[in-house]
């Protein structure tokens, strides 16, 4: 097993635990395990999929990792088009599509790349969109302190898409805002304008 992925796993029962359970989805499904093709398939889907939820082993201190920087700026931040990937946790299927964030900040700014790194802790967890766009908007008020945030996600869903109603350009939106974004529809307003 290569290291890098190797190191993902919280232990090596947890692997044997995840190959183990493929291995019986595998039969389930009519499959033999022990053909070529998926002699490895297991292993791989194990590993797949811790990286796939390893943000239930992070914490929002651990990936902002003290980037937390002093700022006099009264000016809203917004970072957009944050490319995101997730599994629906009623499928175990992907949703992908993009993130954007925005907020007021109050004598804190937060270090660039961790606003990328805040989404990518929930969405590699199993979620629904709208506790995600929640989840986020929550992380990145609690570590600022900003007195505004605005969250919005459109994703698509392949729940939706390859099986049950199959539509395949559907798009969902959700938004979160928070204190002067909910409370103040100028503040409101410049967000959306600056997420375009």
């Amino acid at each position: 097993m290569p290291v890098k992925e190797a190191k993902n796993f919280r232990s090596l029962a947890s692997e044997k635990s995840l190959k183990d359970s493929y291995t019986d989805v595998l039969k389930a499904i009519g499959e033999n395990p022990s053909r070529e093709g998926l002699l490895d398939t297991p292993g791989r889907a194990a590993r797949a999929l811790e990286f796939l939820t390893h943000g239930y082993h992070q914490t929002p201190e651990e990936v902002v990792n003290g980037a937390l920087f002093s700022s006099d700026l009264e000016e809203i931040v917004v970072v957009k088009d944050i490319e995101l990937y997730s599994l629906c946790e009623h499928h175990i299927l992907p949703f992908f599509g993009t993130c954007h964030v925005g907020y007021l900040p109050n004598g804190k700014v937060l270090g660039l790349s961790k606003v990328a790194r805040i989404v990518d802790m929930y969405a590699r967890r199993l979620q629904i969109q709208e506790k995600l766009t929640q989840q986020i908007a929550q992380a990145i008020h609690d570590v600022t302190g900003a007195t505004g945030v605005g969250v919005i996600i459109e994703a698509q869903h392949l729940c939706m898409s390859m099986r049950g109603v199959q539509k395949q350009h559907s798009m969902m939106k959700t938004s979160v805002l928070l204190g002067e974004f909910r409370e103040h529809a100028a503040t409101r307003a410049e967000f959306l304008q600056l997420i375009g």
